[in-house]
């Protein structure tokens, strides 16, 4: 008998055929997204779990999943996975990096353009019957081109952003954990600088580090104080690593010109002050959503699974040691 896996939202449909090689596939081709309960219900019988991130799977999930082996997430981030429960639990835990850079790479910079030639506002404008013919002054911009690009977290996405900074002959400067290593640094073309002088010289920062206790408002009302009059702030990396209240303080206020937002706190919700304004763009956490990366992501999550429940070995293991001491706590 195939092992029982749960497919939590809608994927392609050559996933499902694909893990229905290997597996009983129940899927949610609906996409009707699960609370808690209703998640733990579907799971109960389950050896395995492709997830997204509005799958929350913590201990008290686990609690009630006592066959489950292996949770494989749709995404690079997994803040929505317990990964201390899941070792605990004997449970498996992968994501999908590697796949979507790129994509939330270009993604960054159709934020940056947008938000400092203001693209959104000018075509809202026009598409409202408001634009009576050209003048000097219309919706003056900011210069992206030779402009400073500032870089918070020099990870995989962090350096795709740099190298695409070339082109648009940029000064780019680069704050992380731990200096880059010198071949790395020569290969994107950033300056390590502290985190205070990342904030006081950026024309554009953009943030590219993932959501974790430690980095929790890493943008906060004192970062935001830092930075240049003027600046523009990109996210797309998780929602809060900002604090998106203080954001809309420094945006109210005229201490930065503008920012360029794909995740929010508490999303799907997001701070309403936000929607109102013209100089904030706003998308749908859709930074890796190409199709080609979207499908991508969706095969190697499938991929992870089939590893971690036929090898014991999936390629992308987020807790390689897993105590399995059944507690699921």
């Amino acid at each position: 008998m195939k092992p029982k896996v749960l497919v939590t939202r809608e994927v392609f449909d050559d996933v499902l055929v694909y893990l229905s090689l290997y597996f009983e596939v129940q899927s949610n081709q609906a996409d009707i997204p699960m609370d808690a309960d209703t998640l733990a219900a579907r799971l109960s019988d389950k050896q395995g779990a492709v997830i997204t991130l509005s799958d929350r799977i913590d201990g008290k999930l686990l609690a009630r999943c006592p066959d489950l082996k292996a949770v494989c997430n749709v995404a690079v981030g997994f803040n929505n996975i317990d990964l201390t429960a899941c070792s605990r639990a004997g449970i498996m835990a992968t994501n999908t990096p590697g796949v979507l850079d790129d994509s939330t790479a270009d993604f960054t910079w159709a934020l940056i353009l947008a938000t400092a030639r203001r693209v959104v506002e000018s075509d809202t404008h026009l598409r409202s019957g408001l634009w009576k013919g050209w003048y000097l002054k219309q919706f003056l911009g900011a210069d992206v081109h030779h402009a400073t690009l500032g870089i918070l977290g020099l990870g995989r996405i962090g350096r795709k952003v740099a190298r695409r900074a070339s082109g648009f002959d940029m000064t780019v400067l680069y704050h992380s954990t731990r200096q880059a290593d010198p071949d790395v640094e020569l290969a994107c073309n950033p300056t390590f600088v502290s985190k205070d002088e990342l904030l006081a010289r950026a024309d554009i920062l953009t943030i590219h580090v993932p959501y974790a206790p430690s980095t929790h408002h890493i943008i906060g009302s004192p970062e935001l104080a830092m930075m240049k009059p003027g600046a523009i702030l990109i996210n797309a990396a998780r929602g809060g690593v900002v604090d998106d209240a203080a954001l809309v303080l420094a945006l109210t206020s005229g201490r930065l010109a503008g920012a360029g937002l794909d995740v929010f706190e508490n999303e799907p919700a997001l701070n309403p002050a936000l929607v109102g304004m013209k100089n904030v763009v706003l998308t749908p956490h859709i930074a890796s959503s190409s199709a080609a990366t979207r499908h991508a992501m969706a095969m190697l999550a499938a991929r992870n699974l089939v590893a971690a429940l036929t090898t014991g070995k999936p390629p992308n293991l987020l807790n390689p040691e897993p105590s399995g001491d059944g507690s699921g706590q």
